[in-house]
């Protein structure tokens, strides 16, 4: 198709409901989407075709076309920022001055030249001013340990050191070196050049031993955090992201509410897996009716449903080794019957977590397969449904009319649910339910549109969720954030060697990320638990006091 012809065929102006035949509007209505598709199919075909010539390329020894990257964002921006928050009138803040916030750590005079000075000149007053500056060099200890010997024990009695100062390093550096690390993303050969470079001698070794070795004690904080984090609201963010762990692709998942971030890899991120993370990998599994309804929604076979009937015990609570014997006798070709394990374990495993007391009930997150069934409600993204719309690029210039009238109508409606929100009604939620059916049970036509359209109806009691529990958030933001934190330590740091690694990177981005969003220096609480000071209030209980504190996050 030349040039001319694509131009015309992208900005016919052909509107099919004004044609009075019924069949002829349908034939017409019919070809135009027909072209819209082909056109999509062939932007499709071409890129792909633009793959295999580079891969041709690069076989045959040179190289493919340059990946430029544009200086304005393109139309490959998916986004939706700038029509999801509304316009808000300049709001012009008094600053706090700057010199408020900072404390003088030593205050030195300037002289003047009393021979510059006139004869009557007389002394006034200071004219302060706060210069900041900062100085890194070492500050090594000799310490001189008292040495006693008694003769008759033949044994010898030594001053012990302070606390946090074993090894040959004080809790200074290693604080340093673990909130550079996590906090900044500063690699390890950077932070050994760094180190070297103001009087320290440290080999990189020392630095990747003190990274993942003297974090043991940010272990048990996260456990605390995430028993705190997980009580502390009457819901839950979740999402995941890609890691490598000694070359070998692995998961890291983000839970998350405004309180806390805590991280989890992991090899995989089916059910199972979200299961195990949220309920603290202490699983139970049931064998009931409950549970077997649920196989059967997942798509467990009839004949097995049967068979697990006759072993179902209400009264029964099965551990993971027990579900798995139970597994091996149903299915004993370990190379078959992959997904009919996975269904049993999984719906059992449901089953049981949803009787827990403590069971998350609220679970926000975007629409993949593994967040389902788990919780008794699940809360759809509305940034994320909103990217699927974005993602959509018509050809011919009135269906680009139309999702840009469909988009803008889209985040109209998300901004009368923060309104709802603010304050919200029964009668309110009636009239909002009704215009959700009403947006989205229009047809415009333009029939990728319609089909996202549709799609984006069946998920209505998930979207709408907020006018039952108007404290939910809107959104996944929090969880993505997360996901984005942990992208740029994939990016920065590649990968994790081994288990040891991987759970030090866990556990301090889950403490970076909670101190973060609780206000907390990061520093400041690295040092005081690495010192073994213990001064401050650790991030649990700093979690529990301010949930308390704040109203609607049942």
């Amino acid at each position: 198709m030349d040039a001319k012809t694509k131009d015309k065929l992208k900005h016919m102006d052909v509107d099919s409901s004004k044609i009075t035949d019924e069949q002829t509007r349908s034939d017409v209505g019919f070809l135009l989407n027909g072209v819209e598709q082909l056109a999509t199919e062939n932007q499709q075909l071409e890129e792909q075709n633009q793959k295999l010539k580079d891969e041709i390329n690069r076989l045959n020894g040179e190289q493919g076309k340059p990946d430029i990257r544009p200086q304005k964002k393109d139309d490959g921006d998916v986004s939706s920022e700038r029509e999801r928050k509304p316009k808000e009138p300049l709001n012009r803040k008094k600053r706090k001055k700057k010199k408020d916030t900072i404390k003088a750590s030593r205050v030195k005079k300037c002289r003047v030249d009393q021979t510059s000075l006139p004869s009557d000149a007389i002394f006034k007053d200071y004219d302060s001013v706060v210069i900041q500056d900062i100085v890194i060099k070492p500050d090594n200890i000799e310490f001189k340990r008292e040495v006693y010997y008694s003769p008759s024990l033949k044994k010898r009695f030594i001053a012990p050191m302070p606390p946090g100062y074993q090894g040959e390093y004080g809790p200074g550096i290693k604080s340093f070196i673990l909130c550079l690390y996590n906090d900044s993303n500063i690699t390890e050969p950077a932070l050994y050049r760094l180190l070297n470079s103001v009087g320290i001698v440290i080999s990189k070794a020392t630095i990747s031993r003190i990274i993942t070795d003297d974090v043991s004690i940010f272990h048990e904080e996260k456990q605390s955090i995430v028993a705190a984090g997980l009580q502390s609201t009457g819901y839950q963010h979740i999402d995941d992201t890609g890691a490598r762990v000694n070359g070998k692709n692995h998961y890291t998942h983000v839970l998350c509410n405004p309180f806390y971030t805590a991280y989890f890899t992991r090899p995989s991120k089916d059910r199972l897996t979200v299961l195990k993370i949220i309920a603290g990998d202490d699983l139970e599994f049931h064998l009931n009716e409950e549970s077997l309804l649920l196989m059967r929604e997942l798509g467990l076979p009839e004949k097995y449903l049967s068979r697990i009937e006759e072993r179902c015990n209400p009264s029964r609570i099965l551990n993971e080794f027990e579900i798995d014997e139970l597994l091996r006798e149903y299915f004993p070709d370990p190379s078959k019957h992959h997904k009919n394990r996975k269904v049993i374990k999984e719906a059992s495993a449901v089953v049981a977590y949803q009787c827990r007391e403590d069971a998350i009930k609220i679970l926000l997150c975007d629409d993949a397969p593994q967040f389902k069934s788990i919780t008794e409600y699940l809360s759809l993204c509305w940034v994320h449904e909103g990217r699927h719309y974005k993602k959509l690029k018509p050809f011919r210039a009135v269906n680009q009319v139309k999702l840009d009238n469909f988009i803008d109508e889209f985040w109209g409606f998300y901004r009368v649910l923060l309104d709802y929100k603010k304050s919200p009604g029964e009668q309110q939620a009636e009239k909002i339910s009704n215009d959700f059916d009403a947006l989205f049970g229009k047809c415009t036509g333009y029939d990728l549109l319609d089909e996202r359209i549709a799609k984006t109806r069946a998920k209505k009691d998930n979207l709408l969720l907020v006018l039952k529990h108007p404290h939910l958030p809107l959104h996944n933001n929090p969880a993505e954030l997360g996901a984005r934190t942990q992208a740029r330590k994939r990016d920065i740091s590649l990968q994790t060697k081994n288990d040891k690694g991987t759970e030090a990177k866990d556990s301090m981005m889950t403490i970076v990320g909670t101190a973060t969003k609780l206000g907390v220096n990061v520093f400041d609480y690295i040092h005081d638990r690495i010192s073994k000071a213990f001064s401050m209030p650790s991030l649990a209980s700093v979690i529990t006091k301010m949930s308390q504190a704040t109203p609607d996050t049942g």
